[in-house]
């Protein structure tokens, strides 16, 4: 008989605290801060997700919280006040999935997972001073602003213009769909500096919120608690000292984002059906009940698909950590969990039929946004099928 491993390691959909070891890259370290994170958000978000979802916001001193836990900057350079430790962003993305608000997720996400990666890796040292390090303290929310009105996966197709003028630019345009736009302090900005067209000249701006920057919440289908915003900048003056990496290379920048942003997009989708799973299991073994024929069989192909988008995942994530070109698995994962993430957790809520709790119902909401959101499924295709030379 095998001693129960402590709660959180699993390796297995149905294995739950029973796990025998831990699945690579994962350490038993890494199962033992699973632990620890899936207590805190079940102690210090889970409880407040309703609230914060009715209201469509939660409170900027809950990056305060994830700082203080030093949940906040866990894969960035010690330097800098992160921990270096990028399987435990990981596990975090999982754990963070737990906490009932798809928009909660996104908005903490966003901050330390896409918008603040571009600063640690292209930033000069006075830039990292100034948004980096608040960033990581809480003290400071960054937001990554590249989608536009009229060129959504359509990168090349910016318009948002930065004008050269002495010691810097002015910025016209707009941006739309910026998660933590509404609360951010500081933009990373995708912007065309060259007046063609293409790729070539697209630069990046860390435009401060302030005169001339204006941002709107919008409505969306789920992640209500997310500050999703439509931002517009009219006549704004950025120094030369916010030129973020090369003029001309932003679209480098983008590309280089866009692996990491996909593996936290797989990794939240995997912990999510895991959760939902795990609750539906629950729910149909109430009262010492035992489920008939045809929900276990239900049960067990919503296993496999979670099975099937964590072994995907993971070998992306150890490729991605190797150094190694993983656009090829990153994407691959990407494309499966999103759309598996709706339909297991679609089927989740079937399961529970008239007596699906909210949470289970907000959760599909929320998972709608996964095949369009980091890339759509039809970019995940297109890219994946240029890598077969099609």
């Amino acid at each position: 008989m095998h001693a129960p491993t402590r709660p959180g390691a699993h390796a297995r959909p149905a294995d739950g605290p029973h796990a025998a070891r831990p699945i690579p890259p994962f350490t038993a370290g890494h199962e033992t801060l699973r632990a620890q994170m899936r207590a805190f958000v079940a102690e210090r978000l889970q409880p407040r997700a309703a609230e914060w979802e009715a209201a469509g916001w939660f409170p900027d001193e809950v990056f305060g919280w994830l700082a203080q836990a030093g949940y906040l900057g866990l894969r960035f350079d010690p330097a800098y006040g992160g921990a270096g430790d990028t399987v435990a962003a990981a596990v975090w993305v999982q754990e963070l999935a737990r906490c009932g608000s798809g928009g909660v997720a996104a908005g903490l996400g966003a901050h330390s997972g896409i918008a603040l990666p571009p600063i640690e890796a292209f930033g000069t040292e006075a830039q990292k001073q100034r948004y980096l390090v608040p960033g990581l303290r809480g003290e400071l929310v960054a937001a990554l602003a590249i989608t536009e009105p009229g060129a959504g996966s359509d990168v090349a197709g910016l318009r948002t213009h930065a004008r050269r003028v002495d010691d810097g630019w002015i910025v016209n345009g707009s941006k739309t769909y910026i998660t933590g736009g509404v609360r951010a302090d500081v933009l990373v900005t995708a912007v065309r500096t060259k007046p063609e067209g293409g790729h070539q000249g697209i630069s990046f701006l860390l435009i401060d919120k302030g005169e001339g920057v204006s941002a709107r919440p919008l409505r969306k289908l789920g992640w209500h608690a997310s500050d999703t915003a439509e931002i517009a900048f009219d006549d704004v003056v950025v120094p030369q000292a916010n030129l973020l990496g090369p003029e001309h290379g932003g679209f480098y920048l983008i590309m280089a984002n866009f692996q990491w942003e996909r593996l936290l997009m797989a990794l939240g989708a995997v912990g999510a059906m895991q959760a939902c799973f795990e609750q539906t299991v629950a729910f149909v073994q109430r009262d010492g009940r035992r489920p008939g024929q045809a929900v276990r069989h239900r049960l067990a192909e919503i296993a496999v698909e979670i099975e099937a988008g964590r072994d995907i995942t993971y070998h992306a994530l150890r490729l991605h950590l190797a150094g190694r070109d993983a656009v090829r698995e990153v994407t691959v994962a990407k494309l499966r969990t999103q759309r598996a993430a709706f339909d297991t957790i679609d089927a989740c809520v079937e399961l529970h039929g008239l007596d699906a709790p909210a949470e289970l119902e907000r959760a599909l909401r929320d998972a709608r946004l996964g095949p369009i959101g980091g890339g759509t499924d039809e970019i995940m295709k297109e890219i994946l099928g240029r890598s077969m030379g099609l």
